[in-house]
C-alpha cells in the first residue's frame, strides 16, 4: 500500500525566504537547473518545495512549504516568471538527488487537530488586537497609516500563517520557527509575544515623540 503522506518533491532553496500555506509567492526562474526543474514540474502536478536556505550556515532548512504554480510566463530566452501558492508544509526526510536539481523524499506535516477551540479563538482575538495596535502605533510614529486587509483570516490556523508571512521586524526573524511549529496555539502564543513586545516598544517611542513635540511647540497661552 502506498504511503500518501510521503513523496518525492523537487526542491527550490531560496535565501532567507519562508513560504507559508495559502500565501502567494512570485518567482523569476533563470538558472538552467531551475529551468529544467520548472519544465519537469509543469509536466507533472505543477508542485515543488520551497525551503529556506541559510547563506551564513550554508544549509537548507528541514521544513519547507509546497508551492503550486498558478501562472507561468516563459520569455524568449527561456527565463520564466511564475506565480505560486503555498500549500502543505513538509519535512525533508532525505535528499535523493542533487543534479540536475535537488529532489528530496518528504513527509507532509499538519497542525495538531486536538487543540481546544475556545482557547484558539481567545488567542486569535488577542493576536488580532495586538496586530491592530502595532499597525496603528506604527502609523502614528511614522505618519503613514497602512490599513490591514479587509479579508484578514479569522480562523486561528490561517491567521497564524498570515501573520508569520506578512509581518516584518521581530516576527520575520522567527519565520522559520513559526513555519515548523505544529501546534496552532503555540504559534499564536509566540506571535502574540512578539507583537506585544513590539507594541510596547512602539508605545514608548510614541510617548517620547509626543513629549519632544510638546517641548518644541509650547502652548503660547
Amino acid at each position: 500500500m502506498t504511503d500518501l503522506s510521503v513523496r518525492e518533491l523537487p526542491l527550490f532553496p531560496l535565501p532567507d525566504v519562508v513560504l507559508f500555506p495559502q500565501e502567494v509567492l512570485p518567482l523569476h526562474i533563470f538558472e538552467p537547473r531551475y529551468r529544467m526543474m520548472l519544465s519537469t514540474v509543469l509536466e507533472n502536478d505543477r508542485r515543488f518545495g520551497v525551503v529556506r536556505w541559510d547563506p551564513q550556515a550554508q544549509r537548507m532548512a528541514d521544513v519547507g512549504c509546497c508551492a503550486e504554480i498558478l501562472q507561468c510566463q516563459t520569455q524568449d530566452d527561456d527565463r520564466s516568471n511564475i506565480v505560486t501558492l503555498g500549500q502543505q508544509r513538509f519535512r525533508v526526510l532525505d535528499v535523493v538527488r542533487e543534479a540536475p536539481f535537488r529532489v528530496a523524499m518528504v513527509s507532509w506535516i499538519e497542525d495538531d487537530s486536538a487543540a481546544d477551540h475556545a482557547e484558539l479563538q481567545r488567542l486569535s482575538l488577542d493576536v488580532t488586537k495586538a496586530l491592530r495596535d502595532v499597525v496603528e502605533l506604527t502609523g502614528k510614529l511614522f505618519g503613514k497609516i497602512t490599513p490591514l486587509p479587509s479579508d484578514l483570516p479569522d480562523l486561528p490556523r490561517e491567521l497564524s500563517f498570515w501573520i508569520g508571512s506578512h509581518l516584518g521586524g521581530p516576527v520575520a526573524d522567527h519565520q522559520q520557527t513559526l513555519l515548523e511549529i505544529t501546534d496552532t496555539g503555540e504559534r499564536l502564543r509566540l506571535e502574540f509575544d512578539l507583537l506585544d513586545r513590539t507594541r510596547r516598544q512602539l508605545a514608548a517611542r510614541t510617548v517620547l515623540k509626543d513629549t519632544f513635540k510638546d517641548l518644541d511647540d509650547p502652548d503660547p497661552t
